[in-house]
């Protein structure tokens, strides 16, 4: 078949154009996620409650609707297409969001139009990846790896850029217009991602499902895109109230739990060992994804009230950030830590010793754990309740390392232990699990919500300090956890390979 055969002829290639558009759409997307918390909270005046439960919420919708579009590009309009379509609807999401209002409403159609696109583009980004490497383990887990920084390219240059454009056109021209200029500069990525991926298109024609192999079906398309609108207006309903928020993170939750059990009953002993471990490393992965919401929720609101912005070193001042850019710090950690991953993983993985991906998401918790005890003891490197910008630096830096360990791997675990002929819809089934998680880091996240009225440092660094202490604890709950069961992991692994 078609899909097998190109990768053979120029992976490289093939893959290097997917990681680009990946880029370019994950540059939308961080820099959109670096300011809306701010933007609930101080242009459209919610409390730390709401703002943190909307961005959960919306969180999760954009982690769920991948479950949908990973099977419109399986069955319906092929993944290549799906994704090139989502990349779309992505920038005319953006682009609403530019508009200079503050009406909730449209603010909430605006972000639902952004849930639609992320769900056709981002289980098909990842499942043309693993096209690209498929039967090739140690290689999938490096290219994942690569991939996971090309995402992290795309956000720490939007994480960096669009807080500062926010401030400059703030500025000049006043009356919030700075907000939605920095939302205009994550449409123009979008725009820049389509036009880099029509010069490139020649080293993807023959990587896809099978629907991408046939002409387009109006038909298809025009139920596509009826139901697309139908999911914008849903998602603004469930953004604007909080019960059905909550009903619908329950019903998703059950829905892949469900969706398992069918599948491991109806399985061979060989994929129903597969589906089993990958489902234990779901579970592993809603646990990070709890701490992971915490960048854009607590420890956002952590470095707008508690941080001391300027960097300084053995007393000379060197920078000064905005708030909002200390989310950049998790992207450039990646960054940097996503080479010597990959190469060690493919060096491990050519001399026999690769670890398994359990023991990997072991390891993942602990260093996260470690970043959050950092977060934690704050209190101790604070003046006047604002804490030292290196504190952030290197919470960040353990707390990264432990996200390419788990979340950096959760695709690829995803591709190693899922048939394929299901793998648009288990990668969609995957941020299923993850956006329900992201609307439990919402709710966590409150745990630190400081009431309206209460602005002084020394009262709010107790608050947020308590929150990441206990935090760290439930991360190494988590380490233990997940060597527990490394053995019954590993059993697994081997009747999923043949080997039992």
């Amino acid at each position: 078949m078609a899909t097998t055969s190109a990768p053979l002829a120029s992976p490289g290639k093939s893959f290097s154009t997917v990681c680009l558009i990946e880029l370019w759409e994950r540059f939308g997307y961080y820099g959109m996620q670096a300011l809306i918390v701010y933007f609930m909270v101080q242009q459209l005046g919610f409390d730390d409650r709401r703002a943190n439960l909307v961005w959960g919420a919306c969180a999760a919708l954009i982690y769920v609707s991948p479950a949908i579009g990973g099977w419109i590009g399986d069955k319906v309009l092929g993944t290549r297409r799906t994704m090139l379509m989502g990349a779309v609807v992505l920038s005319l999401g953006y682009a609403l969001m530019s508009v200079p209002t503050v009406n909730t409403w449209f603010l909430f159609s605006a972000l639902g139009v952004i849930v639609v696109g992320n769900g056709l583009f981002k289980a098909n980004a990842g499942n043309l990846v693993r096209k690209i490497f498929e039967g090739d383990d140690s290689r999938i887990d490096s290219a994942f790896t690569i991939y996971y920084m090309a995402v992290n390219v795309g956000a720490a240059v939007s994480q960096l850029f669009t807080p500062w454009v926010k401030d400059y056109v703030n500025g000049i021209y006043g009356n919030g217009y700075g907000w939605h200029a920095a939302f205009a500069v994550c449409c123009i990525g979008l725009i820049v991602g389509l036009i880099n991926y029509f010069f490139m298109r020649k080293h993807m024609q023959l990587i896809g499902s099978e629907p991408d192999n046939r002409p387009v079906d109006k038909s298809k398309l025009l139920a596509v895109m009826v139901g697309a609108i139908a999911l914008v207006g849903l998602s603004a309903a469930i953004l604007q109230y909080e019960w059905l928020a909550r009903l619908f993170v329950i019903t998703a939750g059950i829905a892949v739990l469900l969706i398992f059990a069918v599948l491991i009953n109806k399985g061979d002993r060989r994929e129903r060992a597969g589906l089993i471990a990958a489902l234990v490393l779901i579970v592993q992965t809603v646990f990070f994804f709890i701490f992971y919401q915490q960048m854009s929720s607590s420890l956002a609101l952590f470095a707008l009230r508690n941080v001391d912005w300027n960097f300084a070193l053995f007393g000379m001042h060197l920078w000064t950030w905005s708030p909002a850019q200390y989310q950049a710090l998790n992207p450039i950690w990646i960054m940097l830590l996503s080479p010597i991953l990959a190469l060690a993983y493919t060096k491990a993985g050519n001399n026999g010793r690769d670890l398994p991906i359990a023991a990997k998401f072991a390891l993942g918790f602990a260093v996260v754990a470690v970043g959050f005890f950092i977060y934690g003891f704050a209190e101790s490197f604070a003046v006047n309740g604002k804490t030292s910008s290196w504190i952030m630096v290197w919470g960040y830096g353990f707390y990264s390392l432990g996200e390419l360990l788990v979340s950096g791997l959760g695709l690829a675990m995803i591709a190693r232990y899922v048939p394929a002929r299901m793998g648009g819809f288990m990668m969609g089934a995957y941020f299923v699990a993850s956006g329900c998680s992201q609307y439990l880091g919402g709710i966590v996240a409150n745990f630190a919500s400081v009431p309206k009225g209460i602005t002084d440092p020394l009262q709010t660094l107790p608050i947020y300090t308590e929150l990441f202490f206990k935090l760290g604890c439930a991360a190494v709950i988590c380490t233990l956890i997940a060597l527990a069961v490394l053995p019954w992991m590993k059993r697994l692994t081997r009747i999923h390979n043949g080997l039992a």
